[in-house]
């Protein structure tokens, strides 16, 4: 009997998929077939824009201005940004300005529109983390200098990206990220000022050290800045290491003090009180050893250095996780549209990430692994939603080429099941695909109960079972353009299986587990298991 099984898997996120519509768990949608949208429309609700990019290809590069992020595109796009690294999404958020460029210049770009799509995507996520990271810090401040605090930075709302064309969302997202670099400027300098008030006041009536110290403070600021960029984060060019105190360097008092104001300027601007106050006194000591005993200055100097090296990785790091916690909290809290089925809440995770933001209060390692667990989580569905939708769509694109009526339903016990008839076959032979537990399995039919059949019969399988391996090396080339790799495995050639058009007329069953997604029977040797064995429930033919 004829019969296919695959694993689709996800490549690049196809821009304009939306959230599935819910399919009733045992009726059919038995619509004539007139065009990709009405299958699409009952499967996955998937825009127009995406037919046309099945039939054509992907979109050319310079077009993918115009088209339009879904919301499950969107959501899985700022999922995998949750999971990935800040330096991966710092590349992302400066392929999308080379691309925008590119257009202005109208320049030929490389990329394709998935690809345009997803570089943008992560730009977003990457500032919108940034910026609930940083509206977070200035609300957990308190006591600046002279003022009582810093002021609430004046950012624009977030950006969401779906249900927009990618021209707009670049648009918004260049605004937004010229806020932020407004906004972390003026926060910087507000550190700075706090940080130097510190150095200040640990050498009272000192004045050559208070113009020491004014001197590297607009440097520290630019410094600073200069690092939080897209491109810095992208080489990984973080605040340049404290200067290394050699013997020279500390040959005279006056040495050892400017380099001492040169270590204590690296510091990260939101480098902890505590920490700054240590290596602030470690310079005072090698300032006052200095005319008397050079060696033990230095000493006190490269102490200083290790003070200053600590205080500023665990500000950089303190800085990385409140923006991680803002990508996974953004995840986490995304709500689907009212008119499809709701994603999982995830309380446990959710409550430490606002608490993180809010109060400052790091994760535990139990706390990172539930957070990572519930990405995971609802990353797995979301995927799972995307694979449906865009197998329906794959489907559907046969049936505009071909011909013919297509169905989707969802009978218990399977994501998605797919009826295709394709022109010339009907009535008596149709394509089934079933989606369950991520495989996806296709089986040619004919009308009717299990039996003998006649040659005549025979023949005629076998010939509609010669003509789906053609349909479905075109499934899986259409599904490639979908985004999904559908890497067919053909397991027999011939012979029909019985059923009836959207009825659970045959079960196609898994040749090792023997169920759909199922445990794998217990006491067979794997010997037995690897040997592939086919059935349909009834069915006489082996």
């Amino acid at each position: 009997m004829s019969s296919g099984v695959a694993l689709p898997t996800l490549d690049l996120v196809a821009p304009s998929v939306a959230f599935p519509q819910p399919l009733p768990a045992a009726d059919v949608y038995a619509v004539p077939h007139t065009g990709a949208a009405q299958l699409g429309d009952a499967a996955s609700e998937a825009s127009t824009q995406m037919s046309e990019a099945v039939a054509h290809g992907l979109r050319e590069a310079g077009e993918a201005a115009v088209e339009v992020l879904g919301a499950l595109s969107g959501a899985l796009l700022a999922g995998r940004a949750a999971m990935l690294t800040t330096r991966v999404l710092a590349s992302a958020a400066v392929r999308a300005a080379e691309e925008q460029r590119c257009l202005e210049r109208q320049e030929e770009l490389s990329a394709a529109a998935a690809e345009q799509w997803q570089a943008a995507a992560y730009a977003v996520a990457r500032a919108n983390a940034r910026r609930t990271a940083l509206l977070a810090r200035c609300a957990r401040d308190t006591g600046a200098p002279g003022d009582g605090g810093p002021s609430r930075p004046d950012l624009p709302p977030p950006l969401d990206p779906v249900g927009r064309p990618l021209g707009e969302v670049r648009a918004e997202l260049a605004r937004l990220e010229e806020a932020l670099r407004r906004a972390e400027e003026r926060r910087t300098a507000w550190e700075v000022a706090r940080l130097t008030a510190v150095l200040d006041g640990a050498a009272e009536g000192d004045d050559a050290w208070r113009r020491l110290v004014a001197d590297r403070r607009e440097a520290m600021v630019r410094r600073h800045t200069a690092s939080r960029t897209a491109e810095a984060e992208q080489d990984e060019a973080g605040q340049g290491e404290p200067p290394r105190p050699t013997a020279d360097a500390t040959a005279d008092p006056e040495a050892v003090r400017a380099l001492g104001a040169d270590i204590l300027a690296a510091l990260d601007p939101a480098a902890a009180s505590a920490t700054v106050e240590l290596a602030v006194g470690a310079v005072g000591r090698a300032v006052g050893r200095a005319a008397l005993d050079p060696a033990r200055a230095r000493r006190h100097l490269v102490e200083a250095r290790k003070f200053v090296q600590d205080a500023n990785r665990k500000a950089r790091r303190r800085r990385a996780d409140e923006e991680w916690a803002a990508a996974q909290l953004d995840f986490l809290t995304r709500r689907a549209p009212e008119d499809t089925e709701a994603l999982d809440e995830a309380p446990d995770a959710v409550g430490p990430l606002r608490r993180l933001l809010a109060e400052g209060v790091p994760l535990s390692p139990g706390e990172r692994r539930t957070v990572e667990l519930r990405v995971s989580e609802r990353m797995a569905h979301l995927e799972a939603l995307y694979v449906q939708a865009q197998c329906a769509h794959a489907l559907s694109e046969l049936a505009e080429r071909f011909g013919g009526p297509a169905d989707a339903s969802r009978p218990e016990g399977q994501d998605l099941r797919l009826d295709w008839t394709p022109d010339g076959w009907g009535p008596d032979h149709w394509l089934r695909a079933t989606l369950v537990g991520g495989t996806l399995r296709f089986a040619t039919m004919y009308r009717g109960g299990p039996g003998e059949r006649g040659p005549r019969e025979r023949a005629l399988d076998d010939a509609r079972c010669a003509e789906a391996q053609e349909r479905l090396a075109e499934f899986t080339a259409v599904a490639r353009e979908l985004g999904l790799t559908v890497d067919l495995r053909i397991e027999q050639t011939e012979g029909a299986r019985p059923g009836l058009p959207g009825e659970d007329g045959a079960v196609v069953l898994d040749p090792v587990r023997r169920t759909f997604g199922g445990q794998p029977p217990r006491g067979k040797p794997d010997r037995e298991q690897s040997v592939p064995r086919y059935r349909t429930v009834g069915d006489e033919r082996r």
